[in-house]
């Protein structure tokens, strides 16, 4: 039972507002790429036409990741306010992009070695159906493309606040007070916008997607018309293998960005260089120990250990982030320098 009221000292742990307007459009997106599949595999079964068929089973390889992007958006924003994730279920979001890349990589490793298999032992091609597929892809994925572009840089969702909490341990020699001194602020406000505000790693990965399949339609167009019309047909495994280059590239990208996130690997961000320089400026003050990791697309927490010979109250320390918008938790020790040990 709670002897004290506690409430100015609590807060909720929702650091990222989400992006209904991704998560939404991310499941439009599910259902074109859907319903296009089974149309491709249900008349590539009635035709017997192989092109169909197997564009039909590589869209429903798109359709599982994009998947794994509406489900990521749907469990972060179902689990937002639940007490168990300290530090806010933004990263569900970011494990459903490092997923959706991997799966993409695998893509990429199939379709190298299904270019290579027909580079080796040329098969014949029906051009025309194939045809038919490739401009179809082009178009579905198109679409695709434009239904998610609305959604990238939208951050719409949950209510957001502004949370520090700032927390004065004593040092091993001397102490600055009787009591640790704890203060939070929290104020409404609005998602701040800075170098950081794109990180919907979640929607990238949908958008990457996309743009993979639709790169390698029209790749896939430009090689079955030269078969077609000029009877050049090593060009279209040749193209597999240019296509499957880049999905592996883009999935590279993807999974290192997305890792570095689930890592916390943070601390050669701008933030870092901000919290150092604003803490520091008086030329007494200087931090011992600093952690930053982030929290949402553009929010970060900090837990940083000040020392100085004259050390300032945590409040003063606090006023001088203020400035960093993205900082929406902190907790800062501060200890007195031991007579001898600084300069």
């Amino acid at each position: 039972m709670a002897i004290h009221n506690l409430s100015a000292w609590q807060h909720n742990h929702v650091y990222d507002p989400g992006n209904l307007a991704g998560e939404r459009r991310t499941w439009i997106v599910v259902g074109i790429t859907a319903v296009t599949m089974v149309a491709e595999i249900v008349a590539g079964a009635l035709t017997g036409s192989m092109a169909l068929l197997a564009d039909g089973w590589h869209m429903a390889t798109h359709v599982v990741a994009l998947s794994i992007a509406g489900v990521a958006y749907l469990l972060a924003r179902r689990w937002a306010r639940d007490e168990r994730f300290a530090f806010g279920t933004w990263k569900i979001e970011v494990l459903g992009a490092f997923s959706s890349a991997l799966l993409l990589g695998v893509v990429g490793i199939a379709v190298v070695f299904e270019s290579v298999q027909r580079l080796l032992e040329p098969a014949p091609i029906s051009f025309v159906p194939a045809l038919v597929v490739a401009v179809i892809g082009l178009m579905v994925n198109l679409a695709s493309a434009w239904v998610l572009a609305g959604a990238r840089g939208g951050a719409q969702g949950h209510d957001h606040h502004d949370h520090h909490d700032h927390h004065d341990h004593h040092g091993e020699h001397t102490r600055t007070g009787d009591r640790p001194q704890t203060e939070q602020r929290r104020e409404p406000g609005s998602v701040p916008r800075e170098h950081h505000a794109h990180h919907d790693l979640n929607l990238r990965s949908a958008y990457v997607h996309i743009l993979a399949d639709a790169f390698t339609s029209v790749l896939a167009i430009v090689a079955l018309s030269a078969g077609l019309w000029a009877g050049i047909t090593w060009l279209d495994p040749l193209m597999g293998l240019v296509g499957a280059g880049v999905i592996l590239w883009w999935s590279k990208g993807l999974l290192a960005e997305s890792a570095r996130v689930l890592l916390d690997r943070e601390m050669d961000a701008p933030v870092v260089r901000e919290i150092r320089t604003a803490i520091q400026i008086d030329g007494d003050a200087e931090i011992a120990d600093l952690h930053v990791w982030r929290v949402g697309r553009a929010s970060h927490a900090a837990v940083l250990t000040v020392v100085a010979d004259n050390p300032r109250t945590p409040e003063e320390y606090r006023a001088r982030l203020k400035c960093i918008a993205s900082l929406m938790h902190v907790s800062v020790e501060v200890n007195k320098c031991p007579d001898g040990d600084c300069p």
